[in-house]
């Protein structure tokens, strides 16, 4: 018993000299009592951008309540993911930025390091003189949001929920009240829905979607089922499906949904990307709790984890980004890991009880995953190691015994409104002229299946691809079509496709949104107009004065090149048979499709592409292939073509531009009709990377 004083008491003490500038403060929490008959602006969900929200609508002179359904402000910003995703900092200003200026200022005091010294901490998120920090603890992000509250005296309120059947009383087309599950009705006159979940929306009637979009229905590429693209987080060897291996009538081990995915690549579906808990770990015995073996564990539900194993994958499938203080930010990684596939797809549509039941579950699957990795003897002993090494922190998330108090929501429900931002504008191929802030992240979209096939085990949905530049956020995009709701705000369930939201879905980006949210709604109320009517001008303006970012004036990076836009027979290099060992990117442009592929400059001789096409008829036809020149590119990169006079290499030295500007012209070679194979790329004897890109046949007209 005095062990556990001591540290309560050593623990208040770290709070009061380490939490330095942050005094303690916390927000302005209020009871129902207290409020009042009406706010200009309410605030649903106090998530990292709806606080911004609130800050925002508070600085500009407007009557605000910020109301959260649980006991802690900050979403995931304060719910474990401390390894902010960014994308570009630059593209970050306002009230985000403001944030991580604050943690800089806290993480500059010698007194907040406890566990280890400042300049022992090194993060690649944070470059030379900057005073922002990107990485940090849970309770220094909450304890900061709570202190930025407590400035402004923003009124809070906590552990009130939306009446999911009956929470929105609408006149005409304005929501006049809220309604909570306690029967307290709030009145305001706008709203902004901040929740990952988008209940507010959903409720008051406005469109929505979840799942996951076609390719079709917005001209992309990389929405619907994605099993060519699903490449990481990836099983690398075969690992039997079946509850007794080999024997299909056993029935599929839990975990893996159904034999094949489902459909085709590009095909819609109802399938949401998985969620897991941010868990925060450290290797400092003084600090550490035990990995907890939840009351309903089921071997079974770890079997695939020990087969996939057994099989030979050997890698440790987590992944820990150190934060400061010797802990860390732990996400999913490879194969099996804390992403609990294909259990969520109910989440967002589902009652209050369905979602905690949903939430126990991935609970109780995250606790049993990190026992099982820490303890079972099947899972090899450097691995165990591991896991017995790095442990839940005693510091942190203290009433929820150490497991973060928000799940990651990747995604739920989607508004649908005028605007839908999709691929094309992540990949600069569509401008929005009426931007309220940047996305500039990967479109990242988690594994959203786990099936089988021929006797095997795969994952479906993962997809990384880059984008090119920053790019504009339309203010159409988070409020809803006028005709369904004039005075509510979404900036974060707000209108994208299931890919375009992979990249948008990141909390600097929704706490730029949530401000600017902020700032329209109040203009809405100054004008006297719906939300949808206001002067974009005039909020521009006003955007740009509170040093949000709204237009990428740095360098640019030409956008990819889509397959439909060229001309003749095009083969991607994801089309390409290709040997083990290649490396996807689409880090230098111009490229073809999503990417390309290289050697990594390794392994010499066992490196091999080919292209087949399907050829047309009988004819001449230019040999164009594509690759983004380099410094680190190889300079003796040989192309074998195959055609019908025979066999012909020719040498491309990668390092200069292609010979015809964004491709290189190898020559005019004659092709029989059919198919067949058509060039061949290896990295023998190769210096330097060896770059793949598509291939391109082009018919020669002749005389």
């Amino acid at each position: 018993m005095l062990a556990v004083s001591t540290k309560i008491i050593r623990f208040a003490l770290i709070l009061i000299l380490g939490l330095g500038f942050l005094n303690l403060a916390v927000a302005q929490e209020i009871k129902p009592e207290q409020l009042k008959s009406r706010y200009d602006v309410v605030v649903y969900g106090g998530t990292s951008g709806g606080i911004a929200a609130a800050i925002q609508a508070d600085r500009m002179g407007k009557s605000v309540l910020l109301i959260e359904p649980g006991a802690h402000l900050g979403g995931l910003s304060s719910g474990g993911l401390g390894a902010t995703d960014i994308g570009n900092k630059a593209a970050i200003g306002g009230i985000a930025r403001e944030f991580y200026g604050r943690l800089g200022d806290y993480y500059s005091q010698e007194s907040s390091w406890e566990y280890q010294k400042q300049d022992e901490y090194k993060s690649r998120r944070s470059k030379g003189a900057e005073s922002e920090m990107w990485t940090f603890e849970p309770h220094v992000a909450e304890a900061t949001f709570e202190k930025m509250l407590s400035e402004q005296a923003i009124p809070v309120l906590k552990q009130q929920r939306l009446d999911l059947k009956q929470g929105v009383k609408k006149e005409q087309t304005r929501i006049a009240s809220i309604k909570m599950e306690s029967g307290l009705v709030i009145s305001g006159n706008v709203f902004i829905d901040a929740t990952y979940e988008g209940d507010l929306m959903a409720v008051a009637g406005v469109s929505y979607h979840v799942g996951r979009e076609s390719n079709d229905t917005y001209g992309e590429s990389l929405n619907g089922i994605q099993t060519r693209n699903a490449v990481f987080h990836q099983f690398i060897k075969p690992v039997d499906p079946y509850v007794v291996s080999g024997d299909p009538q056993s029935g599929l081990l839990p975990g893996v949904q159904q034999e094949g995915p489902g459909g085709k690549d590009g095909d819609g579906d109802h399938r949401v990307q998985a969620y897991c808990f941010r868990m925060c770990t450290t290797d400092v015995l003084e600090n550490q709790r035990e990995w907890v073996k939840p009351e309903n564990y089921d071997p079974l539900r770890y079997e695939l984890l020990l087969r996939n194993f057994e099989a030979g994958d050997l890698r440790v499938p987590w992944n820990p980004v150190l934060m400061p203080n010797r802990k860390t930010d732990t996400n999913n990684n490879f194969a099996i890991s804390t992403d609990n596939i294909g259990m969520n797809y109910e989440y967002p549509d589902a009652d209050y009880q369905k979602r905690e039941q949903i939430i126990q579950e991935h609970l109780t699957y995250q606790q049993g995953l990190m026992w099982t990795l820490a303890n079972d003897p099947r899972v090899p002993a450097e691995v165990r190691k591991q896991f017995q090494t790095w442990k839940p922190t005693k510091d942190e998330f203290q009433d929820t015994a150490g497991w973060p108090f928000q799940l990651y929501i990747r995604e739920a429900r989607r508004l649908i409104s005028e605007y839908v931002m999709t691929e094309k504008n992540c990949m600069s191929e569509l401008v929005a002229e009426d931007s309220v802030g940047l996305g500039a992240y990967t479109m990242d979209s988690h594994n959203q299946q786990r099936y089988a096939v021929n006797g095997k085990t795969l994952n479906e949905g993962d997809v990384q691809v880059g984008v090119p530049n920053p790019y504009p956020i339309s203010y159409r995009s988070i409020r809803p079509k006028k005709e369904e709701c004039e005075n509510l705000l979404v900036p974060v369930a707000m209108a994208a496709s299931h890919i375009a939201y992979g990249s948008i879905r990141m909390e600097p980006v929704f706490m730029v949104l949530g401000q600017s949210a902020a700032t329209a709604a109040c203009q809405s109320l100054d004008a006297g107009q719906a939300v949808q009517d206001i002067d974009y001008t005039q909020l521009r303006k006003k955007l740009i004065a509170d040093k949000q970012v709204l237009v990428w004036d740095g360098p640019r990076r030409e956008p990819p090149i889509r397959v439909r836009s060229l001309s003749g027979i095009v083969v991607d290099d994801r089309d390409a048979r290709s040997s083990l060992g290649w490396k996807t990117s689409s880090a230098s442009s111009p490229y073809v499709g999503q990417g390309y592929q290289h050697d990594g400059d390794a392994e010499k001789g066992e490196r091999e592409i080919s292209f087949t096409a399907d050829i047309p008829q009988t004819g001449l036809y230019e040999v164009r292939v594509y690759y983004s020149p380099g410094s680190n590119r190889s300079i003796n990169t040989p192309y074998i073509v195959t055609s019908s006079t025979g066999t012909k290499e020719i040498v491309v030295n990668q390092k200069q531009q292609p010979n015809q500007g964004k491709y290189h012209l190898l020559g005019r070679f004659p092709f029989e009709q059919g198919k067949r194979e058509v060039l061949r790329i290896t990295n023998q004897g190769t210096k330097g990377h060896v770059v793949v890109d598509a291939l391109q046949l082009v018919p020669v007209k002749t005389d």
